[in-house]
């Protein structure tokens, strides 16, 4: 039986999915002694010890910052997180943004609450003159990232709802995300081709050495003036200082962002919200499935999706045991795990071997072997230098 330790903060229906049968579930913020996966939302790992038993972490959510990545990779500990379950939540504040940035929606309907008196309607019609907008139709929207998010707002923007001329950018599209784009959509060719005439640009990248600041002065200083900016992928994907000059010049109109920071949150051009991109029951409850059920996947499958730390690693189970290695990506690995079950005259039924970085995964299909014996090759294998942890894994039933 494994035991996790899940955060209060987790939707339920997705705790509800680790089974009683095979699993014990304890609630706190931090993984118990023995807690084989430890499942989260928001809570900062950065300064709490992570056992030698843990297994897994799983965050129901797609930013990982809160979780030390490089400690969890050299203890053996797969992260997961939920790349795309809330997407469409994410999509939908974009596209309430959009209609934000073009319509002063929010300053008219905070003057109209500050009206006094019994002459409200003249004072709505004297008045409303100072809230004319402008529309979406017919204005060019540059996405830079085409992933789960990106790819949504573009559909949705290039549709005949919106009506808007659509430019897109993402040097890393997937095959999958690139079937389901638009053939409305205009795939540019760099970054500058989305800046230099687009009337509104939306950002949704992951947060890397290449993407920090990635929109920095020189960047901003490519884009049409009079633009409006959106940032509901990370903070750290812009330069904030940058943006702030370039608002205060009047060569951004307006910033929209879902991360409030004490600069931005008083600049009378930035719109900011409380990073609730995410923040729905459905989203909630979807992250949660997803990361439970690759959590479960990889605990009793040894078989890994949707990790950010290991790539996905996955070989049906059909052999009695599986063994499964975590270690550094060094010349021989391979050969050295190969050679000690040729010293116990074993064949491989089957076996996979997937790197990332300075790390790999490896998993390894064996006949039915007597319990000791079993032992003694799982314990070989952890000696062989640079492997991390090796685990036995049975058929499951």
């Amino acid at each position: 039986m494994f035991q996790i330790t899940a955060s209060t903060t987790v939707a339920p229906a997705g705790v509800a999915l680790f089974d009683q049968e095979n699993y014990k579930v304890d609630y706190g913020e931090s993984p118990t002694t023995d807690a084989a996966g430890l499942l989260i939302r928001s809570v900062d790992l950065h300064q709490t010890a992570l056992s030698e038993r843990l297994l897994t972490i799983g965050r129901a959510g797609v930013g990982v910052n809160n979780i030390p990545l490089d400690k969890a990779v050299q203890q053996g500990i797969v992260v997961f997180n939920a790349p795309a379950a809330n997407a469409n939540g994410v999509k939908e504040l974009v596209l309430a943004a959009l209609a934000i940035g073009a319509r002063p929606m929010l300053p008219a309907s905070d003057w109209v609450h500050g009206l006094k008196g019994n002459d409200i309607d003249v004072q709505v019609e004297k008045g409303k003159k100072a809230y004319v907008g402008t529309e979406l139709l017919g204005k060019q929207l540059g996405v830079i990232g085409l992933g789960h998010v990106g790819g949504l707002v573009a559909n949705s923007a290039s549709s005949t709802a919106f009506g808007m001329h659509v430019v897109g950018y993402d040097p890393y599209i997937q095959v999958d995300t690139a079937w389901n784009l638009s053939h409305h959509i205009h795939h540019a060719k760099n970054v500058s081709q989305v800046l230099q005439d687009s009337d509104y640009v939306t950002i949704h990248v992951p947060l890397t050495d290449e993407t920090a600041e990635m929109l920095n002065a020189e960047a901003i200083a490519q884009m049409k003036p009079g633009s409006v900016l959106l940032n509901f992928a990370r903070d750290d994907v812009v330069d904030e200082a940058a943006i702030i000059a370039a608002l205060d010049r009047g060569h951004l109109r307006q910033y929209i962002t879902d991360f409030a920071t004490p600069k931005l949150i008083h600049h009378p051009k930035v719109l900011c919200f409380p990073h609730i991109g995410g923040s729905t029951d459905a989203a909630e409850t979807n992250s949660a499935k997803m990361v439970v059920q690759t959590m479960k996947n990889y605990l009793e499958t040894g078989n890994i999706r949707n990790s950010v730390t290991f790539p996905d690693t996955v070989m049906d189970f059909q052999a009695p045991l599986r063994l499964t290695l975590i270690h550094r990506n060094v010349p021989n690995m391979v050969g050295r795990m190969t050679e000690v079950l040729a010293n116990y005259d074993l064949n491989i039924v089957n076996m996979v071997n997937r790197s990332n970085g300075d790390y790999a995964y490896t998993m390894i299909d064996l006949d039915a072997l007597e319990a000791k014996r079993l032992q003694r090759i799982a314990n070989k294998m952890a000696q062989i230098e640079n492997v991390v942890r090796v685990r036995v894994i049975e058929q499951p039933k």
